[in-house]
């Protein structure tokens, strides 16, 4: 039928490629006389407990769900390169930045963050966008979201925050008391849940939205000079985002809509890409800048510190298997390949230990061994056994350091930057760190008068759902960016309470 997508007609296109089918045969390889039949003492049973067919059968079967991811659960990814364009080697070592013309091999993920596996592609929700780059050096993991910023910037709160995004304990109901009660306690927030109610806030399909690293970094060159570095990534396709109007009509009628205009696109050829680039700001720079330049909730302004070209990174290849390529695909801040390092970024460094740790759980100890997420250089370390050893567990080198026997020997030329840090071991609070001026300066200058408008809307009709006292909170928190943004929310609130209270 020609109406069909290449999505609708993957079943077809299997077939196609088929010259017979294959035997069926058991998950150790013998061939199975049966699929269809249980293996029963006459017609009527019982069922035999030597039917291993079907025994095998069953027992995957019960096994076939692991646990989703906590937050990203739903999620889409394909593979591609990254190619560079433009020399930046004066700031980094990093393998990948080597040469003009040099393509690396890149997986990427993009995903919504609160909702759960079934979720609807057009919820209103960041977006992530997490790409594993496989160098010769190991792999990089570059995990970041469409947004630059993010909800908070210190890592005790994540736990909570993603909580209150999820569903109430009890009713098991999403819950805007929960939503906006931590929100408007942890005014840092108010950057991201600006653009989370903008316009961007639901993009239409991961093929128009931007992507970024959203932290701060660490580059080190070859002469061992460290300078801070933030990365975008830029949709050559233009941005484009859904009305909440339209998000709500698809959430309903296709919620794996942006699922779908992915693969399709890919395997009609349209191959999206996205304009690598990069922000620097010197150690100097760093110390007198007017904000703290590893505070995620904030933005290093492109007037100061400019967009620099670095390449590009093209999707070219739909995953062969979703469950294999895509939710076994894992990754984890922590990988990082000489010439990047991390930077005092608190919400960095919590990140650092958190998502390997979640893969172990879900994936196992061994994760970095499925092929999706090994590296294209051999693993040779001391890390030895245990669920999930999927190659040959390093054959019979040692498996004790040091030693005696050519076992893997340390590198000290990878040896990373090493930086003086001095101050107090305490449990510093940074709530009160300037949450309102870069928001402000958003509002005034960067959205329009629809834009202002539709954020209001967006942001009053959900508010509407908490408790007076919260909405109050709100509101002062925005009158604290700006005046007028503070009014307009009162009174598109007021207008929705009048439009209830005479139902």
């Amino acid at each position: 039928m020609s109406s069909r997508d290449q999505a609708s007609d993957q079943m077809q296109h299997w077939k196609d490629k088929q010259s017979t089918p294959a035997r069926y045969t058991t998950s150790h390889s013998a061939p199975v006389e049966d699929g269809l039949n249980a293996l029963t003492l006459g017609s009527r049973g019982p069922q035999l407990i030597q039917d291993h067919v079907y025994l095998d059968l069953m027992s995957a079967f019960d096994r076939e769900r692991i646990p989703e991811r906590v937050v990203h659960a739903k999620g889409s990814a394909a593979m591609g390169y990254f190619e560079v364009t433009h020399d930046i080697t004066k700031y980094t070592k990093a393998c990948i930045f080597s040469d003009i013309g040099k393509r690396t091999p890149v997986a990427l993920r993009f995903s919504t963050v609160g909702g759960e596996k079934g979720s609807a592609d057009t919820a209103r929700d960041p977006r992530g966008f997490a790409m594993k780059f496989y160098t010769e050096e190991g792999n990089w993991d570059l995990v970041g979201n469409d947004t630059p910023i993010f909800f908070i910037r210190d890592p005790m709160l994540f736990p909570y925050f993603i909580h209150t995004q999820k569903r109430n304990p009890k009713t098991n109901l999403k819950d805007p008391d929960m939503f906006w009660d931590f929100i408007s306690l942890r005014p840092e927030s108010c950057h991201q849940v600006s653009f989370l109610f903008g316009d961007r806030g639901i993009p239409d399909g991961y093929r128009h939205m931007n992507g970024y690293g959203s932290h701060t970094f660490k580059l080190v060159n070859r002469e061992n000079q460290p300078i801070y570095c933030k990365f975008h990534l830029k949709t050559n396709q233009g941005i484009k985002n859904l009305l909440a109007e339209d998000a709500e009509k698809l959430s309903g009628t296709d919620p794996d809509y942006s699922q779908r205009d992915l693969f399709n696109a890919i395997a009609d050829g349209d191959f999206p890409s996205w304009s690598f680039k990069i922000q620097i700001m010197t150690y100097e720079q760093a110390k007198t800048f007017k904000f703290n330049p590893f505070d995620v909730t904030k933005i290093w302004p492109q007037s100061e510190y400019p967009l620099i070209p670095v390449g590009q990174l093209c999707l070219n290849k739909n995953h062969e298997n979703y469950f294999a390529e895509v939710e076994q695909l894992a990754f984890c801040p922590a990988h990082m390949i000489p010439g990047i390092e991390p930077s005092p970024d608190k919400m960095l460094q919590g990140r650092l230990f958190s998502y390997s740790d979640t893969h172990r759980h879900r994936l196992g100890v061994n994760y970095q061994h499925i092929p999706i997420n090994r590296p294209l250089v051999p693993q040779r370390n001391y890390i030895r056994d245990g669920p999930g050893c999927f190659h040959d567990n390093q054959g019979g080198a040692p498996n004790y350091f040091p030693n005696s026997f050519s076992g893997p020997q340390p590198d000290p030329s990878v040896r990373p930057h090493v930086d003086e840090v001095t101050g107090d071991v305490t449990r510093h609070d940074s709530s009160n760190d300037d949450n309102f001026s870069q928001v402000g300066d958003f509002w005034r200058r960067v959205l329009d008068d629809g834009a202002r408008k539709r954020l209001v809307d967006n942001m009053a009709n959900h508010l509407s759902g908490a408790q007076q006292f919260i909405q109050k909170r709100v509101v002062e928190n925005y009158s604290n960016c700006d005046q007028t943004w503070g009014r307009e929310l009162q009174k598109k609130l007021d207008e929705i309470a009048g439009k209830e209270s005479k139902l």
